[in-house]
């Protein structure tokens, strides 16, 4: 079916080396930007859950009106 020439086992010693180049690129945020991300996605989280709730209400409002 498929071309079984592939499965040869990388080395452990060369999977970690390129385990740690990979994570040695990641760039972490500084602390004043973790705030600011965190408080960012707080706000918004808040604001979508109060729009979800009002605009569930309103549809749940006008089904019951046109229900009874």
């Amino acid at each position: 079916m498929g071309d079984n020439s592939k499965n040869d086992k990388v080395p452990a010693q060369s999977w970690s080396d390129g385990l740690k180049a990979e994570f040695n690129k990641i760039i972490w945020p500084n602390k004043d930007d973790l705030v600011k991300q965190t408080v960012a996605v707080t706000v918004v989280s808040v604001i979508l859950g109060t729009l979800i709730t009002v605009i569930d209400s309103v549809v749940q409002y006008g089904i019951n009106f046109f229900i009874k």
